[in-house]
């Protein structure tokens, strides 16, 4: 049995084919386990806890991620287009466990790995908030790292820039009119680096959460931290959709991703005005 990459970069082990891609998630995954157990550890719970629930975290975060993807419709998918969101599955269903193949989403991800820590707390009679706050953090520095896989795929960019950061995109990953190669030459067209724009924003996202965490330890009550990334990415995500000519709206043109944003910026707003509004006692620690 021969090994087949396709268009995305990676290695082959004998038949079995390994992709860059799948190897910069992992990494990201490890990174934000590492980052997580270390804040466990500072608020004085066990870091084992982190890592007995990082794998299963980690699968429902993929199959969440794929489910994401396979239900949505981004610019430019039909059924005669393979591998692009529900109009391809719908018809092709078996292509939905390759998840090599089309892409991911990361807000399936995050649904389907806080289903399985809400079942492990509860098994474990641990605190969800905590350990949702643990998480917080450490999901923002994994999400920065796993937006590079999407460079190596040449993904997830934006229209065409002159910017000096802008980055080449060659024909074979090139969509919607961005084909055309009359009109976008390979050779002096560049394109907005989407993933770049996300992962910077990530990383001072992260920053900023592990100097809330300990700068106002004491005025913060357990998931005031979740609730802060709850509107931090989302206006992370909402900035970078707007660049997105690929991206999944719904009626009217708004991204189906910037959608989720605001109604998850607007719960988040309201449970901390409402968990910190004036006569609210803040728990000592």
């Amino acid at each position: 049995m021969s090994c087949e990459l396709g268009l995305q970069p990676g290695i082959c082990i004998g038949p079995l084919p390994i992709r860059f891609y799948g190897m910069v998630i992992v990494l990201g995954i490890i990174i934000a386990g590492f980052v997580a157990a270390r804040e466990a550890r500072r608020r004085g719970e066990n870091p084992d806890r982190i890592w007995d629930a990082l794998v299963w975290v980690a699968i429902a975060g993929i199959v969440g991620a794929r489910l994401y993807h396979v239900l949505s419709t981004p610019a430019g998918c039909s059924e005669t287009v393979p591998i692009c969101g529900w109009p391809w599955y719908k018809n092709h269903p078996v292509d939905a466990l390759f998840i090599w193949n089309g892409g991911l989403g990361i807000f399936g991800a995050i649904l389907g790995g806080a289903i399985v820590v809400l079942i492990y707390v509860r098994r474990n009679k641990l605190s969800l908030p905590r350990y949702l706050d643990i998480a917080a953090p450490a999901l923002l520095i994994g999400q920065a790292i796993g937006r590079w896989g999407n460079f190596l795929n040449q993904e997830l960019y934006g229209p065409p820039t002159n910017l000096p950061w802008g980055i080449s995109i060659d024909a074979a990953h090139r969509y919607g009119d961005f084909a055309d190669l009359t009109r976008y030459p390979v050779e002096t067209t560049r394109f907005h680096p989407d993933f770049l724009y996300e992962s910077i924003l990530n990383v001072i996202g992260f920053i900023v959460l592990v100097i809330v965490a300990r700068k106002f330890q004491r005025r913060l009550k357990d998931g005031d931290l979740i609730l802060l990334y709850m509107i931090w990415y989302p206006i992370n995500r909402i900035l970078v959709e707007s660049l997105r000519p690929d991206a999944w709206t719904v009626n009217g043109g708004l991204a189906t991703a910037q959608l989720i944003s605001i109604i998850l910026i607007v719960v988040a707003v309201g449970l901390l005005v409402v968990r910190h509004r004036p006569g609210r006692a803040v728990a000592a620690d």
